[in-house]
C-alpha cells in the first residue's frame, strides 16, 4: 500500500497529495506571499513569463498543501539562506561565476577586481563647476584652448554659456571647435588640469577614460550665440575642418526650431517639400511643430495629413530623423536664399 503524509485516506474524489515543503517553487511562492501584493509585483516584473508560471504552480501546490504549508516553505527558504550565510567566502566565487556567464570576462575582471569606480567628470571639476563664470574665465583665458573646452565640456550648458562670454572673442572659435571633437580624457589630462586650476579644481583623479559629450555643449554654446557669432566661429572652423563645420551648421537648427517660424515662412516651406517626408518627420515630433504645419495648410490637406499619420504604422527612429534633418537643411537652404527667416530661441523679437 502506497505511503502518505495523512493518517487518513483521502475521499476518493480528491486523490491525496504529496508535500514537499523543500520544492524550489513552493518556497518562491511561500516568500512572495509572506513579502506582500507591491513588493511581489515589483519581483514579477523582473521574471519571465516561465518563471511566473513555475511560481503560480508552486502557489498551487501550497494551496493543496496542510495549513502550515506557507510557514514551513517559509522556514526552509531561511534555512538556506543562513546555510549560504555560513558560507561566506565561497559567495564570491558563486556570483563570479554567475556574473562571468552573464556578463563576460572583461566586465567581471572590471567589476570584482575591487577597484573604485573612476570619478565622473562633473564630479571632478566639481569646485570649478560652482566658480563665478567671471573669475573662471579669467583663468581660463591663460591656458590653451584644448584645456578650456575640457573644462566648458564638463560644465552645465548654462554655466559654459556664460564662461564663454567672459572670455576672449578671439579665442572663442578655437575652444568652440576642441569642444566639438572631444569624446575622452585620458587622466594624464586631467592631472595637468588640476595642476594647472588648482584654486578651481579640488578633486583626485581616478584612472580611466571619462566620456565628456563636448560636441553637445559646443551646440548649445553656439545655438545661444547671435546669429552673426555664429557665422563667424563656424567659418572659420571651415578653414580647418569643413566636415565637422557642416554637421554643427546642420544642428543648429533642428526641425523643432520650426515651430518658431512665421507662417508665411512654413508656407514657404511647404512648397519645397515632399509631403510625404513631411508626414514621416512628423511622426516624431512634438504636437507644437504638427499643429504648426497643419495650420498653414487648406482645409483638405491638413485633414489628409492628419489621417495619414493617425494611419501610420510604427517607424523606425532613423528614418524619422533623415526625414526631420532633411527638411531642417531646405529651410535652411531658404533661409540663406533669403525666401524665410529663420529664428532662434536666443532671439530677441519687438
Amino acid at each position: 500500500m502506497p505511503d502518505t503524509l495523512a493518517e487518513k485516506p483521502a475521499a476518493p474524489s480528491e486523490p491525496p497529495v504529496k508535500f514537499i515543503s523543500g520544492s524550489g517553487a513552493r518556497r518562491a511562492a511561500a516568500l512572495l506571499l509572506g513579502m506582500g501584493a507591491d513588493a511581489a509585483g515589483a519581483v514579477f516584473r523582473q521574471l519571465t513569463e516561465s518563471d511566473v508560471r513555475q511560481i503560480a504552480l508552486g502557489a498551487k501546490d501550497l494551496k493543496k498543501g496542510p495549513s502550515t504549508a506557507v510557514p514551513e516553505a517559509l522556514k526552509d527558504f531561511i534555512d538556506a539562506m543562513e546555510k549560504v550565510g555560513g558560507d561566506a567566502p565561497a559567495g564570491e566565487e558563486v556570483l563570479r561565476d554567475v556574473a562571468m556567464s552573464v556578463l563576460g570576462p572583461e566586465a567581471v575582471k572590471r567589476l570584482f577586481g575591487g577597484h573604485a569606480p573612476p570619478t565622473p567628470v562633473d564630479e571632478l571639476l566639481s569646485t570649478t563647476a560652482a566658480s563665478e563664470p567671471e573669475a573662471l574665465a579669467m583663468v581660463l583665458q591663460r591656458e590653451a584652448p584644448q584645456t578650456v573646452a575640457l573644462v566648458l565640456s564638463s560644465l552645465e550648458p548654462d554655466r559654459a554659456v556664460a564662461v564663454m562670454e567672459h572670455l576672449p572673442e578671439a579665442q572663442r572659435p578655437q575652444i568652440v571647435r576642441r569642444m566639438a571633437v572631444v569624446e575622452a580624457v585620458a587622466p594624464e589630462v586631467l592631472r595637468e588640469v588640476r595642476q594647472a586650476l588648482t584654486s578651481e579644481l579640488n578633486a583626485l583623479v581616478a584612472e580611466g577614460m571619462r566620456k565628456v559629450d563636448g560636441r553637445k555643449a559646443a551646440l548649445e554654446i553656439l545655438r545661444r550665440a547671435p546669429t552673426a557669432q555664429q557665422g563667424q566661429v563656424l567659418e572659420w572652423i571651415g578653414r580647418d575642418d569643413p566636415n565637422l563645420a557642416a554637421e554643427l551648421k546642420n544642428k543648429l537648427f533642428t526641425f523643432d526650431d520650426l515651430s518658431m517660424l512665421g507662417d508665411r515662412d512654413i508656407q514657404a516651406l511647404l512648397k519645397e517639400i515632399d509631403t510625404a517626408q513631411l508626414t514621416t518627420a512628423l511622426k516624431g515630433s512634438t504636437d507644437e511643430v504638427k499643429d504648426k504645419f497643419l495650420r498653414n495648410m487648406s482645409s483638405r490637406a491638413s485633414q489628409m495629413l492628419a489621417d495619414d499619420l493617425q494611419a501610420m504604422g510604427p517607424v523606425r527612429l532613423q528614418v524619422v530623423e533623415e526625414a526631420q534633418a532633411n527638411i531642417s537643411k531646405v529651410a535652411l537652404e531658404l533661409a540663406e536664399k533669403g525666401k524665410l527667416t529663420i529664428v532662434r530661441a536666443t532671439d530677441k523679437m519687438v
